[in-house]
């Protein structure tokens, strides 16, 4: 490979006001629905492949005065890297005739090459394409409005060859399309002359074989000789089953795919499962047949491989198969993806968070340096919790009463689920340290985080502390983003907060009406690990309460049904906390109007 596109800015494309992005060997595009993911990869299509031919209107960036731009602009730069894609200072004696004048250095004396694609609205051409190279690759906040000499160039580079795979793919209609992926590989068949005259005889005698063994054959063959009354000159009429002529092969090509070779079907009565990941491996032999042909000529070549929701319409396994497919290509892979399973697979560095804010579409990606926060980052939230990577805004709790009950009780106060709205109700499974990597996960992605706590004194100092390590020293019991209950836990505060009747009527609906009499006179004075039960006086039986509930139903079957019984209520009835969380939600990320 030996060079890469390391960075890529646009202006005035599509949603895209001004973008700068950095990308790796494999770059991995996350974020929601209409965050810039697909726009980022038609751009470089736009730069480095022929979707200027499919160009429109639509594409350039409608401004704030609701006006489209005049120009778009796409910026590349090329650099060196050695084998495992780190960069170096100079490009290899490979890629030095190639890039010829348009190989630049910075002042550090590393080599790079600047690539522009200007597009501007022509009356008689409909769009007017510049291709250019960059005299020098300027600092990124004048990169629009600096005047740099450029250099035009007429084509792109032959050994640069971005190769696109569109979320609607379908081998079984590709086949029938000359300018597919499949119908390049097959525009490509050429064959000795002796082969061909070999093949086409061999044809012949099939075709032969299949109308003397046919009488319906025949006898149309004999009537359509016929023809030769209506014509001076003598024809002859030649039926062929089969095409007659190599050439014609690749019009009736077909695929079959089964589970045994007596056992295989065409590819229109497979699943868009199988025809779409046929489709994205045709792309695969087509950049191997460019690679070989690039190699015989000696010259070097530099394949990109830009794949759009490349997990479409395939399941768990098969899209992690399909990604390390991907990945073992050669040259640069960039992938666009709504899947958690690709995503864990990417190495964190590989990705990249898209998200639209004010100020236009934003990018982020993790930077976190320590080794074991890395993995510990890896193993609790991208590996088991993929699905927050494309969330808008996070909820963490404890545990897992209020993993339960919080959303219940979400879509009570927002008549929305939270899921709708783009919100992960997350429990970390334990007290305040368990929240670290969620919270420089979210800080790292800029995502909006808010906590919902237990009040007890060690879990407050513990959740102070990790708060404090990732977002620096605050007051967390006057945030904007945290709630706390006073001194006690979920249960304990419906109980506290003047729901308690709600508790009772769980525990009577699981173990019968007079249980909780029952259950006191039969552990009053007994002994436990806090010594003697009184379950007398003020507290004690509200004390009875949470621990038959905790105790004897339990937190993950008593939880769902004490969010049943709050989700009767109306919304303002809710517990005064419950609605003073959820209303710092809808001020900080205004869910009421569309999160």
């Amino acid at each position: 490979m030996n060079i890469l596109i390391d960075t890529v800015r646009i202006a005035g494309f599509r949603g895209i006001k001004s973008l700068e992005i950095s990308l790796s060997r494999v770059t991995v595009l996350i974020g929601t629905n209409n965050s810039g993911k697909t726009s980022i990869l038609k751009a470089l299509h736009l730069a480095l492949g022929d979707y200027s031919r499919q160009l429109s209107e639509e594409d350039f960036h409608i401004g704030t005065d609701g006006e489209p731009v005049q120009e778009i602009l796409i910026d590349v730069r090329i650099v060196s890297v050695n084998d495992v894609g780190d960069r170096i200072p100079l490009f290899n004696a490979v890629w030095q005739p190639k890039l010829g004048d348009a190989i630049k250095a910075d002042a550090n004396g590393d080599q790079y090459v600047a690539l522009r694609t200007r597009i501007r609205k022509d009356e008689i051409k409909g769009f007017d394409t510049k291709l250019a190279t960059l005299e020098k690759w300027t600092d990124v906040n004048k990169w629009q409005t600096e005047r740099i000499k450029e250099s035009k160039i007429p084509s792109r580079f032959s050994s640069i060859s971005f190769m696109a795979i569109e979320a609607q793919r379908d081998i079984h209609q590709e086949l029938k399309e000359k300018h597919s992926w499949v119908g390049k590989v097959l525009s490509r068949i050429k064959y000795e002359n002796t082969e061909l005259e070999a093949l086409e005889s061999l044809i012949k005698e099939v075709n032969d074989q299949a109308v003397s063994s046919s009488t319906e054959l025949t006898i149309l063959k004999e009537n359509l000789q016929r023809l030769n009354k209506s014509f001076e000159s003598s024809n002859n009429v030649e039926i062929t089953p089969f095409p007659k002529k190599i050439r014609d092969l690749s019009k009736h090509f077909s695929v079959h795919f089964g589970e045994s070779h007596d056992n295989t079907f065409p590819m229109e009565y497979h699943g868009m499962g199988t025809r779409s990941w046929a489709s994205m491996l045709t792309v695969g032999a087509y950049m191997k047949l460019m690679g070989e042909r690039h190699e015989q000529e000696a010259e070097p070549f530099f394949p990109i491989l830009a794949a759009e929701e490349p997990e479409a319409h395939l399941h768990p396994n098969a899209q992690k198969t399909l990604y390390r497919q991907l990945e073992e290509s050669k040259g640069q892979v960039i992938v666009s993806t709504h899947s958690p399973y690709l995503a864990a697979m990417a190495k964190q560095t590989e990705l990249r968070y898209l998200k639209r804010s004010d100020n236009g579409i934003v990018v982020r990606f993790l930077s976190i340096e320590d080794e074991e926060d890395r993995r510990r980052l890896q193993r609790e939230v991208i590996h088991s919790r993929g699905e927050i990577l494309f969330s808008k805004a996070l909820i963490l709790c404890e545990g897992e009463t209020e993993e339960q009950a919080l959303p219940m009780l979400f879509e009570k106060y927002f008549e929305s689920e939270c899921f709708v709205l783009g919100v992960s109700v997350i429990g970390v499974g334990g007290k305040g340290k368990k929240y670290l990597p969620f919270l420089k996960f979210a800080k790292e992605f800029e995502i909006p985080v808010f906590i919902f706590s237990d009040g007890e004194p060690e879990i407050i100092t513990e959740l102070r502390e990790t708060y404090s390590i990732v977002y620096g020293e605050t007051d967390i019991t006057n945030c904007d983003n945290i709630t706390i209950l006073e001194g006690t836990d979920f249960e304990g505060y419906i109980i506290s907060s003047g729901f308690k009747s709600i508790i009772e009527s769980v525990i009577c609906q699981e173990e019968g009406e007079n249980y909780i009499q029952h259950w006191i006179k039969k552990n009053q004075g007994q002994k436990d690990k806090k010594g003697i039960q009184d379950y007398t006086g003020s507290g004690g039986y509200e004390k009875a309460l949470i621990k038959i509930i905790k105790d004897k139903i339990g937190k993950t079957k008593s939880a769902p049904l004490i969010a049943e019984k709050l989700y009767e209520l109306e919304k303002q009835q809710l517990p005064e906390k419950i609605r003073e969380f959820f209303g710092k939600i809808k001020d900080k990320i205004q869910v009421g109007a569309g999160i």
